[in-house]
Parts: C-alpha cells; structure tokens; sequence
C-alpha cells in the first residue's frame, strides 16, 4: 500500500467513526455496537499509522517504503510512549 492510500483508509476510518457516532445519536446502533466497532477501528487507525510511520522511517533511512508491513493488533496495541 503507498503512502496515499494509507491516508485514503485513515480518513475512510475516521469518516465510518463519526458514522457510528451519529447513528448512536440517532439511536440507529446500541451504546454496545457502537463501542465493539470503535475499539476495532481505533486498533485499525494505530495499524495504519504505524504502518505510515515505518514507511516514512525506511524511505529517510534509504530503504524500500514498500518492505514496510502491517503489525498485529497486540504489538500496535502496546506501545509505551
């Protein structure tokens, strides 16, 4: 995946999170539903941005973007900062 269309799926994720967000206002999905689909997508969006960080870190250091590869959820997950 390049660059662009990582971008392309953080925003595709963030517009489905402001979805859910309005369709619990409406009352369309349950506090429950909401909750269960945020948690995936915000593990998603970590993905994504580690994924867009350690393209952008091998490009600067002279190796291949496209070597970069999408970490599992629980390596994303537990990041200290």
């Amino acid at each position: 995946m390049t660059d662009s269309g990582i971008r392309q799926r953080i925003s595709d994720l963030v517009h489905e999170e402001r979805t859910l967000r309005d369709r619990l206002s409406s009352h369309d999905i349950t506090p429950d539903d909401e909750q269960a689909r945020l948690r995936d997508l915000e593990v998603e969006l970590d993905q994504c941005w580690d994924l867009l960080r350690q393209r952008q870190a091998k490009q600067e250091f002279g190796q291949d973007p496209d070597t970069a590869r999408v970490r599992d959820a629980r390596t994303v997950e537990g990041y200290q900062g």
